[in-house]
């Protein structure tokens, strides 16, 4: 595995994001108000992300899995869209934040019903951030919004995500169906290995 390109500014957003879900225990809004402007910050920098957390597959989107808290609070999750890839209906049941880092994403929502019923749809650009919980509305398909290149989207849950039970949702009968979505990747980036910082001159 390569080492991280800017392994500092993860850190530290892993770090404060820890604190953060910590001293707002069980207060969503405060959350995901604080939550988004951090998460703002880190996808404006495309310097950190590992190259093997940013590949793209043409079967399918790829979900990686970058860091999750000890106490499964929240995890952090590249997913990686070539043009044409897109989510069936899903859910989340967890609040979350997605920020777009490269390329641009299609967000549509919908409401409950048979068939289910398309309620609007937002493209996410570079350095936007959507919100997502079942108090908000979590259930929406998720697109490569570009014709001609792969989109990277950084989403922090209130979980560790690829654990949770959630669903999928036939759009014509609104029938719903279990799933547990895991990850793409078997092994976390290295936050914590110091030993490669250069050292300072003397």
């Amino acid at each position: 595995m390569s080492a991280m390109k800017n392994v500092d500014r993860f850190r530290r957003f892993v770090q404060v994001m820890t604190l953060l879900v910590e001293r707002h225990a069980g207060d969503e809004p405060a959350i995901l108000v604080e939550g988004e402007k951090l998460l703002r910050e880190l996808v404006s920098h495309d310097d950190w992300l590992p190259d093997e957390f940013a590949m793209p597959s043409p079967s399918s989107y790829r979900q990686y899995l970058l860091h999750c808290d000890p106490l499964e609070r929240f995890s952090v999750v590249s997913f990686v869209w070539q043009p044409g890839q897109k989510t069936p209906i899903h859910d989340h049941t967890v609040w979350g934040l997605v920020g777009v880092m490269r390329g641009e994403e299609l967000c549509e929502e919908y409401a409950p019903g048979r068939p289910m019923r398309a309620t609007g749809s937002h493209r996410v650009k570079p350095g936007d951030v959507d919100r997502v919980s079942p108090r908000l509305g979590d259930v929406h398909v998720v697109s490569n919004a570009t014709r001609d290149r792969t989109a990277i989207s950084i989403h922090v849950y209130g979980a560790n995500i690829g654990a949770v039970k959630r669903h999928t949702f036939d759009p014509a009968s609104g029938a719903a169906s279990e799933f547990v979505s895991g990850y793409h990747n078997s092994v976390t980036p290295n936050l914590w290995d110091r030993s490669r910082k250069p050292l300072p001159a003397t």
